[in-house]
């Protein structure tokens, strides 16, 4: 059993602490860290920021607790209760299987090889590629739904978004959905890419497991998630072998004329296929052994009126005239069968199928399609389901739809052609005000003590919430957040920086509640770029600077976090914003107590309290002050005690706690307790920590928080095992 007082234990611990942060009790655990660490080493120490870094502070704790008895137990008692990464328990399931599948028997009977071939310290990795349209996320999907058995460690699917470099997921995005998948809450998926796919490799190390990856764009997106773990089988599907990648190619081409003809006959049935038996040779020669291809063609064999004799088959005008039909090459299938498909739509359906296809939308739903057309929620999901039955969308989970690329092309072009640039344009500026004002709405229910600027906001403030608390919008954010994201770029590139602005500042609870860090980077950047073009000495650009550099801040990028909250700060002053100012100072502070650089946290701390002071009681945010005032108070207290500073420390925090016991703030109240509770343990009475661990406890039940009563079950422990010594 490893020596909880060697160097690799020590090492271990504070390497497993950090990892942790994502959740609040992994912070708590690394702030707490850094007041020990500087009582063992007898002066400040910052923060490591990367693997060498953390060798050497593990090494001053090893020197110390080496030569003090009392510093050693006080770094055991630490060790045995602090966090650890986080744990995924859940079986996943890939999405469902289609019912009628054809052939690839060749190609199913390589996968079963490289999956159960002999483990042999290489990653067990195959791809199945082929062009578009020809069957090969089916074949995946359908292979593994086959061969369950072979993975009772469960199977994980993503879809990678392949499409263009510009929407593909990227490896950390990709990462937190996988341990997502497996089980892991959000609150405890660490923030970096590092520390994902270290807990992602945990996490399958000793399952046996399928992971689809769907939609590859390039081999960066896969090898975050390459393992040699025995039991592990990686699926790649792209349109072709990624570049770099070793792996087992699996070729996918057309289906023969004799296979296509059963697809057809299983999905058409035989009785129309008898009827259609004239057309028959033209529809295979049109859908050239694509299966996509010969799905879309089923409505005009089965639909009224079908087959419609030889020349349903041939370049018919359906609902438009023929001049208005672009060319399209008779050699690929799948846009022969998209175009097919859109020219015999009825003319409502038809619009709705151009002019949503005009941002890359990850998944949208009835809502915003109606808003965006102009029409009500009943015919938007009429429309939706047609456009499904003609392959022309493909249905998600819920009630959203998305595109194929090849299909959201033609879409396009189709747009800017029939529709002309200006009807385009207004249609996108629609959809991306629908987003702007529910995600406004979502965010005051989400997050109602939060501060929000805007005209959105302060139209909204006052207006009913549709949500039913707090987690119900926080979930209704979540489940929109790649649109909000395309939202802001859409709102970007066309001009509208209020839309920007209402978006960013929209996301903010999935950075402060459910650790959406990377995801919403994107368009937290956008907000940076618009502010900085449209005035840098406005609250817009001091707000959208300070939501970047606490993005960053949870992404350990703490040299930019610095750079962006100094930059939010001289927007406020310049605009006259005293509250925002004084919010971005403290938010420098809270930057320097992650860094474990105490002294410098507690000035930012004095001067957030100095510029709260030049707020009059008539002046715009004066009601937030006593609030601010008391979070300050017990920021400062935090400062204190990781200076050694206790006495200072109690007064402060028993200041923010009269004022939060008074306004009946459970939350801060239970969040300030325990920083009392962590000062008592740190200077060396847990007899006084544990009546105030209790009080934090009791007061938390009822909010639920359960990553907070995490931490306070660990604090409680150590104050028993101190107490026992």
């Amino acid at each position: 059993m490893l020596d909880p007082m060697s160097l690799a234990a020590i090492t271990a611990v504070l390497g497993a602490v950090g990892l942790g942060m994502a959740n609040e009790a992994g912070k708590w655990a690394w702030e707490s860290a850094g007041g020990l660490v500087r009582r063992i080493a007898g002066r400040e120490v910052t923060a490591p920021a990367g693997p060498e870094e953390l060798s050497a502070v593990a090494r001053l704790v090893h020197e110390g607790v080496s030569r003090d008895p009392a510093l050693a137990r006080a770094w055991a008692a630490f060790a045995r209760t602090a966090p650890g990464p986080g744990t995924a328990d859940s079986i996943p399931s890939l999405p469902p299987s289609v019912r009628f599948f054809t052939n690839r028997q060749t190609a199913m009977r390589l996968l079963r090889r490289e999956a159960t071939r002999k483990a042999d310290g290489r990653p067990k990795v195959a791809v199945v590629h082929g062009p578009e349209g020809i069957g090969t996320s089916t074949l995946a999907i359908h292979w593994g739904s086959r061969e369950a058995d072979l993975f009772p460690g469960g199977m994980l699917y993503a879809d990678l978004r392949g499409a263009s470099s510009g929407t593909a997921l990227d490896p950390s995005a990709l990462l937190r959905g996988l341990l997502a998948d497996l089980g892991m809450r959000d609150e405890e998926i660490p923030r970096d890419t590092a520390g994902r796919k270290e807990s992602f490799r945990r996490c399958v190390a000793d399952r046996r497991l399928l992971v689809v990856l769907d939609h590859a764009h390039s081999a960066a997106q896969i090898r975050a998630v390459l393992t040699s773990a025995p039991g592990v089988f990686t699926l790649v599907v792209a349109r072709r072998p990624p570049t770099g990648l070793d792996a087992l190619a699996i070729p996918v081409g057309p289906l023969s004329d004799k296979d296509a003809l059963r697809l057809l006959t299983d999905l058409a049935g035989k009785r129309a296929m008898a009827e259609a038996r004239a057309v028959l040779p033209r529809v295979l020669e049109r859908c050239a052994g694509s299966p996509y291809a010969l799905r879309a063609a089923v409505p005009r064999l089965t639909g009224p009126g079908a087959p419609g004799g030889p020349g349903e088959f041939r370049a018919q005008s359906g609902t438009r005239r023929p001049e208005e039909a672009p060319t399209v090459s008779e050699a690929d299938p799948v846009r022969v069968a998209v175009e097919s498909a859109y020219r015999a739509l009825e003319p409502g359906v038809a619009r709705v199928y151009r002019l949503m296809s005009l941002r890359e939308w990850p998944a949208f739903g009835p809502a915003v399609v109606a808003h965006t057309l102009g029409i009500t929620e009943a015919e938007a999901v009429r429309a939706l389901g047609e456009l499904a039955d003609r392959q022309l969308l493909e249905p998600g989970d819920t009630d959203r739809y998305r595109y194929r690329p090849v299909v959201r092309e033609h879409a396009e072009s189709a747009a800017f052609r029939e529709d002309r640039i200006a009807a385009c344009a207004a249609a996108l500026a629609r959809s991306v005000r629908w987003y702007a004002r529910f995600a406004a709405r979502a965010r005051l229910a989400a997050l109602p003590r939060g501060w929000a600027i805007g005209p959105l906001y302060d139209e909204l403030r006052e207006s009913p919430s549709p949500y039913g608390g707090e987690g119900e919008a926080l979930t209704a954010l979540a489940d929109e957040l790649g649109n909000l994201v395309q939202a802001a770029l859409a709102a970007e590139e066309s001009g509208d920086p209020d839309s920007v602005y209402q978006l960013c500042q929209a996301l903010w609870p999935l950075q402060l509640k459910a650790g959406h860090h990377d995801e919403v980077l994107p368009a937290l950047r956008a907000g940076v770029r618009v502010a900085e073009a449209h005035g840098r000495g406005t609250r817009s650009a001091g707000r959208m600077h300070s939501l970047l550099g606490l993005d960053l801040m949870e992404l350990l990028e703490y040299e930019e976090a610095e750079v962006r909250l100094r930059s939010a700060a001289r927007a406020e002053e310049e605009s006259g914003h005293r509250l925002g100012q004084a919010s971005a100072v403290e938010s420098l502070g809270l930057l320097r107590l992650r860094q474990w650089r105490w002294r410098e946290a507690y000035a930012c701390f004095e001067e957030a309290a100095a510029v709260l002071g030049l707020i009059g009681p008539q002046d715009e945010g004066a009601r937030e002050v006593p609030r601010a005032l008391a979070l300050l108070e017990r920021h400062r207290g935090r400062a204190l005690r990781g200076l050694g500073d206790f006495t200072g420390a109690h007064i402060r925090l028993d200041a923010a706690l009269r004022y939060f016991r008074a306004e009946g703030e459970a939350y801060n109240t239970a969040r300030t307790l325990t920083d009392l509770a962590e000062t008592h343990l740190a200077e060396g009475d847990p007899a006084g920590a544990l009546p105030l661990i209790d009080e934090a406890t009791a007061t938390l039940d009822e909010e639920r928080a359960a990553y907070h009563l995490v931490h306070l079950r660990a604090l409680r422990e150590r104050c028993l095992s101190a107490t026992e010594e």
